[in-house]
Order: structure tokens, then C-alpha cells, then sequence
């Protein structure tokens, strides 16, 4: 990393958008060829920020400078000209478009008859494919076909052929397995060393800790303070962060240690589907937490998803309260008083241009109704605007649109929306994914108050810590298949891993 050349500075950046100021006299720079982390709670302004230094749209005041000019990206087209690339948690390739379309998106190889020179784009996406270590498969792949570890590594390819100097990552370990997240880092490291620069987003702290030089810190839209890597810790990044001493993940108050005389409230039988889902029972207890935990690709998703009658299966019988019922959809599921939480907040979750209120009252509003049998606007708000204050909702009203609050603040409206049906079963699907750790021990405590309360719990997570601590029993799955389940007080993180392995525990 070169000590002196700096290649982004940012000096004096705010941001204002209705009621909102999102960013506040912010300034730092990045040096050439190092790894600059960026971090903060959310709705500490990192998205705005990221948004800003990609084009997407103007600070409100402030200055930017990039590669020794004074830059006034208008567009994401202009920073991409530039040198500046963004490679987002959600990713934005084209699944029917090969690996190589894909890379050479915007700017395909012409011959010259103007058509598309196609031995030409395979040739040169294999190129960029080999830079970031996408071995063994041909450049002619649909994008569909490859798995998620694989599509960053053509999002990575894709900023590669552009000529980016300047990469920004947001979150691109999200959505992917330790060892595929490994394997990232090992591919930063190597872009490193050929001199990109990089500014990456995690809410992940130890990968913060391992591959930046140095991390900035961001709260409520304000720089605190950016250290070197090597002379700070984790405990100091999150005091930073929440702006109090660091805590550990408080556990949950209670947790249920003797099931002799405990009565199930649901039973799930012989769930079968495709190669997805094999064969697959278990029991839930009134005000149990139970764990549904596994490698990425084990089929945790795939058992909600058929428990609340999203997916169809080939086989499934379930007893509620020791009676058989049919969920056949999702208005099924509500009836019998089932929630889910699904794991895509924006693709699964959300109305993204509705407001806060339409999201948070969308299935509970028969019970805002008037004797007219007519939504009453004057009950919808009062009841929102309840559980806004309930779960300390960060909007500046109910009738803000969805999309602009912090995704913490967007997942904690999802929840709410099932906090006001009054459910008996709420099914979590990684919850605190992308999440940042003050929204996320928000979040825990919502589960102790609602175990506490005689609600019961599936919380599927791939962070073992949370499933460590939140539940009663857990419940592992390998391919498909459950392999086996603990209780609380014999869990281990060895053991864990063993059964989702398809290991024998010792």
C-alpha cells in the first residue's frame, strides 16, 4: 500500500432528503492499493454515502476528489468512466445471460460489420474470469447456473473489465458460506496486490479485522473516527459504532431445559420436496425457540418456505395444537396463525415504493376496519404509528416510503406487520442478516419478549453465535436431510458443525 497518494478524498460530504439529513460533514480519505473498510450501525449513512461516491446522486454540499481531480459524478455511468465500480450485496447480473454477456454487459465486442464479435468476448471474459480465480468453467455459462460465491466472482470480473481502478463492496459476503467468503477475501488480497483500491461495507466485524488496513467508522450520518486495522479491535469498532461501551450479546432470559411434560403446539411430518427437502419432522413446544441451522444450500429456507405454503412440496403433514390442518398457501398459514419473516427483506418482504404504514398494516387489516366494513385510515395510523414506537422504528413518519429507511429500520416494520396479527408461530428466516449489532440485540430481545409471551419460534440463522444463544433447541440440517438435534445446554459450536457436515458428534 502506498503510505502518501491518496486516490479518494472526501471532504466536508452532507446529504439532506425529506426529514432526513443522512449525512453530515463527512470526510476521509482512501489510499492507493489499500483495503478501506467502512462501517456503522444502519442509518449511519454508509448506503448514502456509497450512493454519492458512485453516481447515483449529488451530495448537497461537500467535495470529492478522485485520482488528484475534483469529481462531479452525475451519473453512475460517469463514475464508471472514471474507474469507479460498485459491487452491491444484491447483486445485478442477468441469470439468461451467459457469464460473458454478463461481463461485457453495456460495452460488447463489435467486428466490423458492428455486430458482436463473440470469440472475441469469450476469449477476453475467460481473461477476467482467470484474474479473480473463476476456474474450470466456461465463459459461454448461463449466470443461472453457476451458484452465488461464483456470481460475485462475475460482478468482480464484470468491475475488472471496465477498467476499475476504485472498487466499493457492499456486503459481498452476505449471502455466502465461511468458505466461500474465504475465498473472496483471498481474491481481494490478490487485487490488492495488483494495485485496486478498495472500500468494503461489512456488518461482519471479523472479516473487517482480516482483510482491511484501515476502517472508518460512521454513526447517525457523522464520521467518528477511521483507525488503523492493526491498532483497534472489535470492541473498540462497536463503542464506536453505537456510541456506548461494548456489550456482549445479552442471552435470552429464559430458556426451556425440561421437556418431559411439554406439549407440542406444532408438528411437522415426512416434508418431502424434489431433491430440496428430505423427509423432514420435527416438533415445536409453546414459547420455544427452536434453531433450524446448516451450511447455505441445506434446505433451511426451503422448510419455511413449504411451512407457511409459499412452495408446494410432494409430501407434508402438519398438526397444529395435536390437530391435523391443510396449509395449502399463505393465507392458509395466517389463518392457522403462522407468521414468516422470509430471508430476501426487499424481493420477499417489502412494498418498496408503498410507505411505512402500507407495509407494516398489510396483513392485519381487517382489524382496521370500520363499522362500514371500510379500512379506517384514523385506526391503521394509530395502530402504526403504536408499533413504530414499540420497536423504536427510525422513520420520520408512518407515511415515509419504505425504501428509504435503513434496512435494520425496514426489517423491524416487517417484523411489526406480524407482531400486530397476533401470531401463534412465527417462522424467522436469518432475521438479522445484513443487520448491524444495536438493530440486531433490538431483535433478540423482541424473541425473548415474544418466547416469554407463549409464542413459538423457528429461527433459522447461519450465525452460529445467535443460535448458540437464542435457542432452546436446535435443530441441524445437511443437503436436504435433518441430522440431528440439541438442546440448548449441550450445544457446542463442534458439535454444530459436525452434525451439518454430516459428521457423527463425538
Amino acid at each position: 500500500m502506498t503510505d502518501n497518494k491518496i486516490v479518494y478524498s472526501i471532504s466536508g460530504i452532507s446529504k439532506n432528503f425529506p426529514g432526513v439529513k443522512a449525512l453530515n460533514n463527512v470526510s476521509f480519505d482512501v489510499k492507493e492499493g489499500e483495503i478501506h473498510a467502512l462501517v456503522g450501525e444502519n442509518g449511519a449513512g454508509k448506503s448514502t454515502l456509497m450512493n454519492i461516491l458512485t453516481g447515483v446522486f449529488p451530495p448537497s454540499s461537500g467535495t470529492i476528489t478522485f485520482d488528484g481531480r475534483e469529481a462531479h459524478f452525475l451519473t453512475p455511468r460517469q463514475a464508471q468512466e472514471a474507474g469507479i465500480a460498485m459491487i452491491h450485496q444484491e447483486l445485478s447480473l442477468s441469470p439468461a445471460l451467459s457469464i460473458a454477456e454478463n461481463i461485457y454487459q453495456g460495452h460488447l465486442p463489435k467486428n466490423k460489420f458492428n455486430l458482436v464479435d463473440y470469440n472475441k468476448l469469450f476469449s477476453d471474459a475467460e481473461f477476467y474470469m482467470r484474474e479473480v480465480g473463476l476456474h474450470g468453467i466456461s465463459a459461454e455459462t448461463l449466470v443461472r447456473d453457476i451458484n452465488v460465491s461464483q456470481q460475485q466472482q462475475v460482478e468482480i470480473s464484470k468491475a475488472l473489465s471496465q477498467n476499475s481502478k476504485f472498487l466499493v463492496l457492499d456486503e459481498p459476503t452476505s449471502a455466502l458460506t465461511t468458505s466461500e467468503a474465504d475465498k473472496l477475501m483471498n481474491i481481494m488480497r490478490e487485487l490488492k496486490m495488483k494495485g485496486i483500491t478498495m472500500l468494503y461495507i461489512s456488518h461482519k466485524l471479523n472479516e473487517i479485522m482480516e482483510i482491511s488496513d484501515r476502517v472508518t467508522v460512521l454513526r447517525d450520518g457523522s464520521l467518528i473516527q477511521t483507525l488503523n486495522t492493526n491498532e483497534t479491535s472489535i470492541e473498540q469498532i462497536i463503542s464506536l459504532m453505537v456510541g456506548r461501551s461494548f456489550n456482549k450479546i445479552a442471552m435470552r432470559a429464559n430458556f426451556i431445559n425440561d421437556y418431559s411434560q411439554a406439549v407440542p403446539v406444532f408438528e411437522v411430518e415426512n416434508l418431502n420436496s424434489g431433491k430440496k427437502i428430505k423427509n423432514v419432522s420435527f416438533k415445536l413446544y409453546k414459547g420455544e425457540v427452536l434453531g433450524l441451522t446448516g451450511l447455505v444450500g441445506a434446505g433451511r429456507s426451503e422448510v419455511l418456505q413449504a411451512i407457511f405454503g409459499a412452495d408446494k412440496c410432494d409430501s407434508i403433514n402438519v398438526k397444529i395444537s395435536g390437530k391435523k390442518c391443510n396449509i395449502y398457501n399463505s393465507y392458509d398459514a395466517l389463518r392457522y396463525g403462522i407468521g414468516l419473516i422470509a430471508e430476501g427483506r426487499k424481493q420477499q418482504g417489502l412494498f418498496l415504493k408503498l410507505p411505512v404504514v402500507d407495509n407494516m398494516s398489510i396483513v392485519n387489516l381487517s382489524a382496521m376496519k370500520n363499522i362500514f366494513r371500510l379500512i379506517s385510515p384514523r385506526k391503521e395510523n394509530r395502530k402504526v404509528e403504536e408499533y413504530i414506537k414499540r420497536l423504536d422504528i427510525k422513520t420520520p413518519s408512518a407515511s415515509q416510503i419504505i425504501n428509504n429507511l435503513s434496512g435494520g429500520n425496514q426489517q423491524k416494520v416487517i417484523i411489526a406487520r406480524w407482531l400486530m396479527n397476533n401470531p401463534q408461530i412465527l417462522l424467522l428466516d436469518e432475521p438479522t442478516q445484513g443487520i448491524d449489532v444495536g438493530v440486531k440485540k433490538d431483535i433478540y430481545e423482541i424473541i425473548d419478549v415474544l418466547a416469554s409471551q407463549g409464542v413459538s419460534i423457528i429461527f433459522v440463522s447461519s450465525d452460529m453465535q445467535e443460535i448458540l444463544s437464542l435457542c432452546d433447541r436446535i435443530v441441524v440440517m445437511y443437503e436436504g436431510e435433518i441430522t440431528g438435534q440439541l438442546l440448548h445446554n449441550e450445544a457446542t459450536q463442534d458439535k454444530i458443525m459436525a452434525l451439518a457436515s454430516n459428521q457423527s458428534v463425538q
